[in-house]
C-alpha cells in the first residue's frame, strides 16, 4: 500500500492504493502554499491509515534535481529550494518519492494510457505553457538538475517574418513556450490579426474554416512541428501523448500529427502525435507508478 499525490497550487489531490493496487477513492484537501508545517502535516494527515514505511509518492508542478534532492517549485514557496523528499521522509518516517507533474503525466501514459506497451514515449503538454516528460522502459528519464524533456524553453525563435520573439518568464528570449502554448496561439493570432482572441475561439474557428484562423492555426503548427519533430528523431519515441487544453482538439492533434510526422526521418502511416487518455487523474496514475518500480511488491492498476 502507499499514498499517490498530486501537488497543485490549490489543492493536494491523494489517493490510497490498495493491497491489489488499485488507486482508491481521492481525497481533496488546500494546498498550504507559504507555511511549511502546514504543508508537511497536510500530507501526514492524508498518509495516517497508512501502514509503517508505505511510500508516498508525489507529482508537482516544478523541478526536483534528484541528485541534490532541491525541489524548485515557484507556485508552493514553502517548499521552494527544500530538500522535499528528505524533509518529508524525515517528518513522517516513510520512503518519500517525488516527480515533476509533467513527467508523471508521461509516466501515466506509457504504463495506463496511449503509450502502454511502447518503449519510448514522450508526453507532450500544449496548454498554458508547452512542456514534456520522457519514459523509457516504463521509467522517468531523470535529467541533469532534475531537467528533462522541457522542449519549451531555449532561444529557438529568432523573430524573422511572422513569428516574434517573445521574452520568456525562464529569462530566455524566442522560447516556443511563449508562442507555442494556449497563450502562444493566441499571441500569433494578435500579431497576425492585431485582434486578441482566446485560444480555445481560435481553434473553433479554425475548425469551422474561418480564414484568419486558420492562417493562426497553420503559423503556429508550422512553429510547433519542427521542434517536436527533432524530439521525436531524438529520443526515438514511438509515441506522443499530447495533454493539456490545446489537446481538446482532436483535430488540432491530428493536423499537427502529420505535420510532425513529415518532418521527421522515421516514415510511418501511423498515428504518433496522438491526444492522452488518462485524463485530470494522470498525475495520481504517474505518481502511483513510480511506487510501482521502486516498490515492486505493490503493482498498480488505472
Amino acid at each position: 500500500m502507499g499514498l499517490a499525490a498530486d501537488i497543485g497550487g490549490s489543492f493536494i489531490r491523494a489517493a490510497r492504493l490498495s493491497a491489489d493496487g488499485t488507486l482508491g477513492v481521492q481525497t481533496r484537501v488546500p494546498t498550504p502554499t507559504r507555511d511549511w508545517p502546514a504543508f508537511r502535516d497536510a500530507l501526514g494527515s492524508l498518509c495516517e491509515e497508512l501502514p509503517p514505511g508505505a511510500p508516498l509518492s508525489i507529482s508537482i508542478a516544478g523541478v526536483f534535481d534528484p541528485a541534490s534532492g532541491v525541489a524548485t517549485v515557484a507556485n508552493i514557496p514553502c517548499i521552494d529550494g527544500r530538500h522535499l523528499a528528505a524533509d518529508l521522509e524525515n517528518a513522517l518516517k516513510r520512503p518519500v518519492l517525488v516527480a515533476n507533474d509533467a513527467d508523471c503525466f508521461a509516466l501515466a501514459e506509457a504504463v495506463h494510457g496511449v503509450g502502454a506497451g511502447q518503449r519510448n514515449v514522450f508526453g507532450v503538454i500544449l496548454g498554458s505553457g508547452v512542456g514534456g516528460g520522457l519514459v523509457v522502459g516504463g521509467r522517468i528519464v531523470e535529467g541533469a538538475g532534475g531537467v528533462c524533456g522541457e522542449w519549451g524553453h531555449g532561444p529557438l525563435i529568432r523573430g524573422h517574418g511572422d513569428v516574434p520573439a517573445i521574452a520568456c518568464g525562464c529569462g530566455q528570449t524566442g522560447c516556443l513556450d511563449t508562442v507555442g502554448s494556449a497563450r502562444g496561439l493566441e499571441r500569433l493570432h494578435e500579431h497576425l490579426h492585431r485582434e486578441r482572441r482566446d485560444s480555445r475561439a481560435i481553434v473553433e474557428a479554425w475548425e469551422k474554416g474561418e480564414a484568419e484562423a486558420a492562417r493562426a492555426v497553420a503559423l503556429w503548427l508550422d512553429v510547433v512541428s519542427g521542434p517536436l519533430a527533432v524530439i521525436v528523431n531524438v529520443t526515438g519515441a514511438s509515441i506522443v501523448p499530447v495533454g493539456g487544453g490545446l489537446a481538446n482538439s482532436h483535430p488540432l492533434i491530428a493536423a499537427l500529427d502529420t505535420a510532425v510526422r513529415a518532418r521527421i526521418l522515421r516514415r510511418t502511416s501511423e498515428p504518433l502525435v496522438v491526444p492522452a487518455s488518462c485524463g485530470p487523474d494522470a498525475g495520481l496514475l504517474g505518481a502511483a507508478s513510480r511506487i510501482e518500480r521502486e516498490h515492486p511488491q505493490i503493482g498498480v492498476e488505472a
